[in-house]
């Protein structure tokens, strides 16, 4: 890891300014520390400041200041910040966009910082997420699975085997049910809508049930990018729905989850794949009498597996209050205050014994199919990749929003995230 060496002015003046580089200390000697979250629901961001808040009630010396971020900008922000020397103590992210962070010195190593408590309490799964050479740079404690939302009456009148998380459709049975849904709702409907405008983490993050893994690690440390059968079931199937079955709309190709909301609720479509937490924005927007369910993601000879990729708490490694920083992230994340974290914001916890609590187990708003999906849900293929987010980017995003659509084939997909892939991967692993 890059070691950066402050001098003693600087070192002082850290101490003295904390609107600078991360935390510092009043003229009190209270340590300040700043903590910038990605929140943006509003009961999400109510938990979280009330959380600080409880905090700073309980540690008169240690004082936590709540800074909102975008997730639509963080990578950025937190790059000019880094570079800057004024990022905040406590980085609130995504376990996909740490690699370049943790790799390039500028996230602390929470192995000796992090309490037994909370590294027992989270499964090694969900540590893998976050974990970069050995080093832990990031608490995941939030996970989302992708699950399909339905329109209860048409799904029922339909006569369908209705999955279950113990028994989800194949993706070959998944394809064909669609055709059903399609022929018995009649023109302009559609048995399935894939809002696909960042296609890349959907893709790659439910191949995993299929085998599909694209990244892999060589025994020198360095990795190259292989297309395998497993790696074509999703956007095979994806694709057949559009261009040869027409039981998928062309139209939501370009759209974001929340855009094919009305369509849902209108009837147009049975079922859109979305993630957990836009439960929230179907009950607060759907029609009333509108009836839904929530059902698992089709699965394949790997059974239900997903990758995810956690929200994640993670400590600059420039600031100087490292140790009071982890003291924080252990209070936010102990089991009560990580199951009001996760109904915040409509996911699931990734500590077992906040999973445990009932709420997330009730039937209503289908908390309890999520809850029953935990288990199986892995570390994103691209996790530890350097130069992922240039890849998902410039090569990947392109390729496949262009197959999606039928304006190239497989074979031109495949040597697309392949070839060109494996190029940038190279620059970042000279």
């Amino acid at each position: 890891m890059r070691v950066r060496m402050l001098t003693a002015v600087a070192a002082a003046l850290t101490l003295l300014l904390t609107g600078c580089s991360g935390g510092g200390t009043d003229t009190g000697g209270k340590v300040k520390l700043r903590f910038q979250s990605l929140a943006w629901q509003q009961e999400s961001v109510d938990a979280n400041k009330e959380l600080v808040e409880e905090w700073n009630a309980s540690h008169p010396g240690i004082q936590v200041q709540y800074v909102q971020g975008s997730w639509d900008s963080v990578h950025d922000q937190l790059l000019t910040s880094f570079e800057g020397g004024e990022a905040p103590d406590i980085i609130h992210d995504a376990s996909d966009d740490l690699a370049d962070f943790a790799y390039g010195g500028y996230l602390a190593d929470l192995s000796e910082l992090l309490p037994e408590r909370l590294t027992s309490d989270i499964p090694r799964q969900s540590w893998e997420t976050a974990t970069f050479d050995k080093g832990i740079y990031g608490v995941p404690f939030l996970q989302e699975p992708r699950v399909l939302i339905a329109n209860r009456k048409i799904l029922d009148s339909s006569g369908v085997r209705v999955p279950t998380a113990e028994k989800p459709w194949s993706w070959e049975e998944f394809r064909q049910i669609t055709k059903t849904l399609t022929e018995k709702m009649g023109d302009g409907k559609y048995g399935v809508a894939w809002p696909l405008k960042e296609p890349v983490s959907v893709t790659l993050n439910l191949g995993l049930s299929a085998g599909g893994q694209l990244f892999h690690r060589g025994d020198d440390g360095k990795v190259t990018i292989r297309f395998t059968d497993g790696d074509g079931v999703v956007p095979g199937t994806v694709h057949a729905q559009v261009n040869s079955d027409k039981s998928a709309s062309r139209t939501t190709l370009g759209m974001g989850g929340s855009d094919t909301l009305p369509g849902l609720f209108g009837g147009k479509y049975a079922m859109v794949p979305l993630g957990f937490s836009y439960r929230q924005q179907i009950v607060q927007q759907a029609p009333k009498g509108f009836e839904w369910t929530v059902l698992p993601a089709p699965a394949g000879p790997g059974g239900p597996a997903q990758g995810v990729s956690p929200q994640t708490l993670s400590v600059a490694e420039d600031s100087p209050y490292k140790k009071e920083a982890a003291q924080f992230i252990d209070f936010m994340l102990q089991p009560g205050n990580m199951v009001r974290l996760a109904k915040g914001d409509w996911m699931l916890p990734t500590g077992t014994q906040a999973l445990a609590d009932p709420s997330l187990h009730t039937e209503k708003d289908g908390w309890a199919t999520g809850a029953a999906l935990a288990r199986d849900l892995r570390s994103a293929p691209a996790q530890s990749v350097r130069g992922y987010p240039e890849w998902k980017d410039k090569v990947a995003t392109p390729a496949l929003q262009e197959y999606y659509s039928g304006a190239i084939d497989a074979a031109e997909l495949e040597k697309r995230l392949v070839e060109d892939g494996n190029l940038v991967l190279a620059r970042y692993q000279r």
